[in-house]
This record gives C-alpha cells, structure tokens and sequence, in this order.
C-alpha cells in the first residue's frame, strides 16, 4: 500500500472519528432535558423552610398521601408543628403529620422509637438523644440516634416502612406507644390528648390497634386512627403494656392492652436480635382490617425498601414535579423552583374511600389548613397543575356540605374548623367556577352550599375559648349583624377582617349565581359585596393618609391606630393591621382607589408600605410573613404601574425567600407560601374570584407548565438573567403571537386552551401597557 493511500486511509478513520464524536455528541444534548426531567428530585431540598417558623416537613410523603411518616423531636416549651425540630430528641417517628401549619401541632400518632438495650418503663415519654444531622431526599429519610441506631424512612399513600439497624452486639426494641401525639405548650386549649386505645400482638408477630385523640389546631373532638404493623425479622420477645407516667408500665401477658381513659396508655415493645428489622405499617380511619390491607396492597412483604423510595420518587416526578420544566441551570433557583413545588402538593389528604363519618362514592379531601391561607394563590395554582385533584378537591368541598351542612374553612381528623374569617371556600368555588371547572361537579349542590354560609348563621357548638361570641367551626359566624346591619359590630370578634372578607365571599356568590342565571341573587350578592365601604371611615388617619376599614357599631365609627391594630382571635383585625385590611376588596377596587383619594394618593400609600422606618420601627408595614398582604405589592396595577408591581414584588421575592433552613419569610401554611413565589416565578398574579390574572415579570428564559390533556403554557423571556433578577422590567409582550397591551389577562386566554407568553425584558420601566386597566366588577 502506498503512501498516499495511507494518508488517506487515516484521513479518512479520523474524518469516521470525527462524525461518530459529533453523532454522540448530539445523542447527548438531546438527552440532556431528558436526564434533567428524569431527576427533577435532585432540584428539592426537604429542609428548606424548617426553622425560623417556615414548619415545612421534612420526612417522606407520596402526593396528597394519607401518610407524612417522620421524625417527632421533643424539646420542652416549644412546639414542633410538624414534627421536626433542629435540636432536641427524638420522641419517636410517627406516621401522620401535616405540613407547614401553625397554630399548634397535629397528629404526630401511630409511632415507633427505636431503643438498644433494657427498658423498664416503656410507657414514660421516653425520648433518646440524636447524633449528627438527619438526611432527607424526596422518599427517602435518614436519622442516627445517640445510642447508635440508624432509622431510615419511606412511605406510600397509606402506609411506611421504617428500616432500621442497631449496633453490632446489642439488643434492638422497638416501642409502640399508642398514647404518642405532639404536644403544644401554647395553651389555649389547643394541646392534643390522648384518650384511651389498644394493641394486640398476633402469634405471627404482627400487631393491630388503634387510637382516640382529641385537639389539635382545629379544636376538634375524639377522633380515631387505626394500624397495623409487621416486621421482617423474628423478635426474640415481645411484650404489651398497660400504665402511667406516674405509676409505671405493667405488662400484660395476654398480647392484648387496652384502655378507655387517657390517663391510662398501652403499648407494645418488640426485641431483636437482627441487627437490621424492617416494619411496615399501614393506617385506616375506618378500622384495622383497612389499615392492614392498605399496607398489603403498598408495601406486600416482597417489596424491598429501596423499591418504595424509587416508587415515591417516580411518582413526584411524574405527577408533580415534571408538571413544570425550564432550561435553567441555575441551581439556587432551581432548588426554590422545585422545592415550592414540592411542599405545595402535601397537603390536602386525599382520603377518597377513608371517610368514617359518611358513606358516598365523591371523593374526600381533608387536612385543609386553612382557605383563609389557600385562597390567594394556592388553589388557582393548583388549579393549573393539577386540574384532575382540583376538580375532585371542589366535590369533595361539596360533599362535605352534604353530610356536614357547611363547606369547611379548614378541617383536620374529619372535623371542620377553625374559621379565622370569612366562609373562603365560598372564594375557591367562585375561582373553579368562573375558570371553567364543570366535570362531574354539581354546581346546583355547589351554589346551594355558598347560600347556606351567606344565609345561615351556624349554631355555636362548641364554643370557642379564644373567641366566644359566635362559631369559629364553620360558616360565618357573624352573620346576624351583617344581615341585618350590612356591617359587624364589635359585638363579633374579628368584626373588620370578617367584614371585607364577607363582602369577597358574597362577590364569589355574585359570580356563580350569575353563571347559573339566578339573576336576582346575583344582583344580592353584589350589593352585598360592597358592605365592605360600610366599614370606611374617611376621617381615620395614619401616616398623612386618610380612609382606612375600621371598627363600627350603632353609633358610628370607631377611632382605631392603623399602624399597631393588628390582632388576635379576639380583636377587631385578625393577624393583620387596617393598613393590611383595607386593600382587600380587591373585586371592588376602583371604587377603593376613589375612597383613598385618587390613582396618585394611592401610589404613594403603597410605596409607603414598603419603605424603612415608615411603621415608627426599623421595618416595613408591608409584611411578607402573613396571607392578608399577599396582594399588596401587585396592586400598582391599578393605577396603571405595572412596572412598580414587578419591582415590588420582586424586591420580596429576593429579599425574604432563599434556599436555606429558614427560607420562608413565614408559616408556609400547607404551601401558601411556596405558592406566592411560584406565582411570582412564573410572571403572573392571581385574582381570586375572578378569571383575571396580572402580568408582571417571568424568571426564566424558558418555562413550560403542562396543563393537562395536552395542553401546555409556554413562558418565554429574552433580555433578563433567567433566574429573576437583573432586567425585570417588561418592554413588549406577546400573548400566542400578538402584542399585547393590557397589563392582565384570563384564564380563557392562555389556560384553557394552552398559550404562549413571550416576554422581552429590559433594566428600565416602559410604557408597553396601554390598554384598559385590570376589571373591577363591584365598582
């Protein structure tokens, strides 16, 4: 073979190499989303917003399931909302927990603690110390105890498999405590208790039983939970026990304690010699022959542990997390991207099949914590991610009514309550019906369940220490004077925030008896949603500013201080000042802006809001902590400063969210939280009870939400830095192709069909919006 021919023989074996670098090369990038889509899990940190009040939990969860199994931490004096504490020891690692709430703590029952070694008194609130720092991914959960023990976690919907291993050359327990729930050291009443149970252990080593607890944040009576559990290995014993703190644990020698009191506990102790044991646990609300099949059906024998973290973690991504994608890299917003997206999915419980007060083939949603958090942002969002759940969310709503005789505001352990306000899931209706919810919705049932909070004043049983003028379980409680007022006295706890939020609820009235064609009720409800101006003193004054809601009865107004007014179950203002309160008739809003004194006046009464010092202290009036301001920073909207929303609300995001432990700026309130900076993440704001959304500014270069049934929104942006900061302000819009004007748009427009938005962003404001003002139909 000559010279020649050699050279190109290896010209051609390199030109071959080069085709087949390039040919991988582009198998790569065009598997790159699909890699990132397949571990959209490695994006959600289960430690953010745990401490510093943001109570999210930490342990592991299916989407919507029955069963949050985690860790119960024990620190005297402090509260730990959702089990999970940094500091303290453990107490044990139960089954139920809820998300992100305040108030006082929930559930914290059907629970195991790993001990090594002799126990002589099992039933003594025996805790033991932790060692390290506790590791969490999405399915999977990892603690080490003081005495050696590793305790690993995951879950389905109704059932947990605990996994743990004790040191070599010790004897490993398990202990059962029936009695276990978390406590609360706030007073009030609102500390759970134990009130009586049983457990039996079968010859084959299982056990089943259940619990009466009472309590809890929503105040509510005796409610049962039932179990059943297994273990993999063979104890060496086990053992029931009856007893008391005081007096101590006696075993029994039946395999079987009960009790009927709380002062009375049982429990059981199992012990190993396995250095590795397995439990698998399954729960009920209806009755231990349910709680057993659950964990068969779940978590059967045959399946490993590993096999049930994967399965959770598929499901996430599937039905959650892969719900939104974007081209970002950027792991900080990644990471606040899809850990929002995360805790916004536990709670509601799905309990569909789980209801043991009612027999009816609707589905059943409960631990609803609470609308007066959700209906903001919340449930418009989970509207557009998970259209399937909502519609079934909304019938459940109803179902309740049916056999209940009121909606909830918020509900836990099958039982309504507590109503901070008004009846806001009449505003959650009101939302799914003017967006298009239909399905297999009863919307006559629906309609007939917002009547009767708007007309029927609940009965007030039981009542409630912290506010007990009237029922804070269910409905409106304040009714009486909004009848026949058209405003609420002091007679009525909360007077003011009842009062705006009445007027929102009866606008939600307005709404859907308007799309039913009950003309007459609808123009009720319209008047009655303006009630809201019977509590505007023009005269009341703050800060140079004059008009704000206030206090009223018979004689007239009642002087109040803006700034220093905000309080608590008892007060006029619940959890918020009138500076808070008097922006929230939003569905009336331009006769607001005419009660404050014009589109100027307004401008710098919100930017007053948001400057240093203007509260007489070193912060802010505008607080970023709590629901009743949500709002606030996108109102500039209706002056037509869409431009000052963006900054805004952009200024608290960056400002008061991030990725660490304390990453929330407050409760994230089952998600409420996570949901304002989705919103915000995505370039829209939403207006409840209205199918109007207010365009600001997108983070990404690149979002796509999938809406379900093969419908997407796509979410563009060029000119900004793709993870939210640097160039915010909007210089031109396009909706689905053509330029766009207004600074809102609706459902009808991206949503309900799929749509496009393409933004182009720039470091200054400009005057891309010239068309009509955002809609205030109450004006």
């Amino acid at each position: 073979m000559g010279s020649a021919t050699l050279c190109l023989s290896a010209a051609s074996r390199c030109a071959r190499l080069a085709m087949a670098c390039w040919y991988t090369m582009l198998i790569l990038s065009l598997l790159e989303p699909a890699a990132r889509a397949a571990n959209l899990t490695s994006h959600v940190d289960l430690f953010l917003g745990t401490q510093s009040g943001g109570n999210d939990f930490p342990g592991v969860a299916r989407p919507f399931g029955v069963v949050k199994l985690g860790p119960d931490l024990y620190v005297s004096g402090t509260d730990s909302y959702s089990g999970y504490l940094p500091n303290g020891n453990f107490s044990g690692f139960s089954m139920m927990h809820e998300q992100g709430t305040g108030g006082a703590p929930k559930y914290g029952t059907v629970s195991q603690l790993p001990l090594v070694g002799n126990i002589s008194n099992p039933l003594s609130n025996l805790t033991i110390g932790r060692s390290g720092a506790d590791e969490a991914s999405v399915g999977y959960y990892k603690a080490q105890t003081a005495e050696g023990t590793v305790v690993e976690l995951s879950a389905s919907a109704h059932a947990g498999i605990y996994q743990y291993t004790f040191p070599n050359g010790s004897d490993g327990n398990v202990l059962v405590d029936v009695s276990h729930v978390l406590p609360s050291y706030r007073g009030m009443g609102l500390s759970q208790g134990y009130k009586g149970g049983n457990i039996t252990i079968f010859p084959d080593g299982h056990y089943e039983g259940h619990g009466v607890y009472d309590n809890g944040w929503n105040r509510s009576p005796d409610w049962s939970i039932f179990f059943c559990g297994h273990f993999d290995a063979s104890p060496v014993s086990n053992k029931t026990y009856v007893g008391t703190d005081v007096h101590g644990s006696v075993e029994q020698s039946s395999g079987f304690a009960s009790s009927s009191s709380g002062s009375t506990r049982v429990g059981g102790v199992f012990t190993f010699k396995d250095s590795v044991v397995t439990s698998r646990v399954g729960i009920s609300w209806i009755s231990t022959e349910k709680a057993c099949k659950n964990v068969e059906d779940e978590i059967p024998e045959d399946k490993e542990f590993q096999s049930v973290v994967d399965d959770a973690q598929s499901e996430w991504e599937t039905k959650v997390l892969s719900k939104v994608t974007t081209t970002n890299t950027n792991e900080t917003t990644l990471t606040l991207l899809y850990t929002s997206l995360y805790f916004m999915h536990l709670i509601p419980t799905n309990q569909t099949g789980e209801n043991p007060q009612w027999t009816s083939q609707e589905p059943y949603y409960e631990d609803i914590f609470t609308y007066w958090d959700l209906f903001r942002c919340s449930t418009a969002l989970m509207q557009v991610l998970q259209p399937a759940a909502y519609e079934e969310q909304i019938r459940s709503l109803i179902d309740i009514w049916r056999f209940e005789g009121y909606m909830p505001d918020a509900r836990s352990s099958n039982y309504n309550g507590r109503t901070q306000g008004g009846s806001n899931a009449d505003n959650i209706l009101a939302d799914a019906y003017v967006k298009g919810v239909r399905g297999a919705v009863n919307w006559e049932d629906g309609y007939k369940a917002m009547v009767k909070d708007a007309e029927v004043t609940p009965p007030n049983d039981p009542v409630d220490p912290q506010a007990p003028d009237s029922s804070t379980k269910e409905g409106r409680g304040a009714l009486p004077d909004w009848l026949s007022l058209g405003y609420i006295t002091p007679r009525f706890t909360r007077a003011v925030t009842r009062a705006v939020e009445y007027s929102c609820n009866d606008f939600g009235l307005y709404q859907v008896a308007s799309g039913l064609g009950k003309t007459d009720d609808a123009e009720k409800y319209l008047n009655r949603s303006r009630n809201w101006r019977n509590h505007w003193n023009a005269n009341q004054t703050s800060l140079g500013f004059s008009g704000f809601v206030v206090p009223r009865n018979e004689s007239g107004f009642i002087e109040t201080d803006p700034l220093n007014d905000s309080g608590y179950w008892g007060d006029p203002y619940y959890e918020a000042s009138s500076w808070a309160y008097s922006w929230a008739s939003i569905h009336d809003m331009k006769t607001m802006i005419e009660k404050m004194g014009g589109n100027q006046t307004v401008l710098d009464r919100l930017n007053i809001m948001f400057t240093e010092g203007a509260s007489g202290s070193s912060g802010i009036i505008f607080d970023p902590t709590n629901e009743p301001m949500f709002n606030v920073p996108y109102l500039y909207h209706y002056i037509d400063r869409q431009d000052l929303s963006v900054f805004r609300s952009r200024d608290i995001a960056k400002s008061y969210y991030g990725t660490s432990v304390s990453g929330l700026p407050g409760n994230s309130d089952a998600g409420a939280m996570q949901t304002w900076i989705l919103w915000n993440m995505i370039g829209l704001y939403p207006v409840t009870g209205q199918s109007t959304f207010l365009i600001h500014s997108p983070w990404f270069e690149s979002l796509v939400i999938d809406l379900g049934g093969g419908k997407k929104l796509n979410v563009s942006s060029s000119g900004g830095d793709g993870n939210g900061g640097g160039n915010i302000y909007v210089q031109r819009l396009r909706v689905n192709g053509e330029d766009w004007k207004k600074n809102w748009l609706t459902w009808d427009d991206i949503f309900a069909q799929g749509g496009t938005l393409d933004f182009e962003l720039g470091a200054t404001a400009s005057d891309w919006f010239t068309g009509e003002l955002p809609p205030s139909p109450a004006s």
